[in-house]
């Protein structure tokens, strides 16, 4: 699934937050669900307007960009070199 196909930002769309494409539902509920241990299923069931392929899909993109980040991409060389230290930096690539 293309990155298009899973996340949308617009303004006029819950204010230019990251959400899954077609939803108003935050990407950043995915990742608050999981982090306080709740499954995806729970997710999937909290906000049936996402379904599961796409949710997969986010946790599939952040890894990659994460991978990304771990093995010295030429991003992650660009932001050392420009003393941009900025955590947030490297994840926001997932969801522009």
């Amino acid at each position: 699934m293309m990155k298009d196909q899973v996340i949308q930002k617009n303004r006029r769309i819950q204010g230019g937050v990251p959400v899954f494409s077609g939803t108003r539902t935050p990407i950043k509920n995915l990742f608050d669900y999981l982090e306080a241990g709740e499954t995806l299923e729970q997710f999937l069931f909290d906000f049936p307007a996402v379904d599961r392929a796409k949710a997969v899909a986010a946790l599939e993109l952040a890894r990659a960009a994460l991978d990304a980040d771990a093995h010295g991409s030429p991003f992650q060389e660009k932001r050392a070199s420009t003393g941009d230290v900025n955590p947030a930096a490297s994840t926001s690539r997932i969801c522009s």
